[in-house]
């Protein structure tokens, strides 16, 4: 049974947590890309980035007449195509392995003093569940004082962060050091094309649990989750 439990901002009523985080261990021995993983584990800077463009026509054009926002639709996606992808939900503690069954979102948001603060909203397959929970959290975010940072306890997360005032090609996260196997998630300004809209999306990863194969399946699981909305 659900557990009502006092909302992290203090402001809502909405936050449920049904059960503690759930992870699973995952055996070295068995494990096909044990080799690749302490290969990586010795790099000084282990993480790598790939920028591709996303494809938001229908977004545009069908679901935000609708009255849909663009930046929570495409949270959703991002959550949709991380938990998609099993190696994206694995972490590493020194030499132990563990994959998540979920992880949160955790993206920044602008506050009411002109600075930046962080949301952490869990994902939910159902888009209009998933919508509420994150247009409440969000909101209750812009209106904290404290900072609400990750202490490096939790690795249960995705850290996301939307720059809509750039149609970039590439991007680097501030990495705190090579143990930190969190992805980052980043993503632009929509622009116009001569086919319809796009904006350009990035996914960092570290390289001792992640390959290029993994990053090509979130992109695709993202598209699809935004084509299906």
């Amino acid at each position: 049974m659900a557990l009502e439990r006092a909302c992290r901002y203090g402001v809502c009523q909405i936050c449920v947590e049904e059960d503690p985080p759930v992870e699973h261990p995952v055996d070295l021995a068995a494990w096909p890309r044990a080799a690749q993983f302490y290969f990586f584990r010795t790099f000084d800077r282990p993480h790598f980035a790939v920028t591709s463009r996303i494809d938001v026509t229908d977004l545009m054009e069908r679901l935000k007449p609708q009255g849909m926002s663009p930046y929570r639709a495409s949270l959703y996606a991002i959550g949709a195509g991380i938990h998609a992808v099993p190696e994206l939900l694995m972490r590493f503690r020194g030499d132990t392995v563990v994959r998540h069954d979920a992880v949160e979102l955790s993206m920044t948001v602008p506050t009411k003093a002109g600075s930046f603060n962080y949301a952490y909203v869990p994902f939910d397959p159902d888009f209009s569940q998933f919508n509420h929970v994150a247009n409440a959290l969000i909101q209750a975010a812009s209106e904290m004082v404290a900072l609400a940072a990750n202490s490096g306890t939790r690795d249960d997360l995705c850290y996301m962060s939307c720059l809509p005032w750039l149609d970039y090609s590439s991007i680097n996260n501030a990495m705190p050091g090579p143990e930190d196997c969190i992805p980052r998630v980043s993503w632009g300004k929509i622009v116009k094309t001569a086919d319809g809209w796009s904006m350009p999306m990035t996914l960092e990863v570290h390289h001792a649990l992640v390959d290029g194969a993994h990053v090509g399946a979130y992109f695709a699981a993202v598209q699809g989750a935004l084509d299906g909305l």
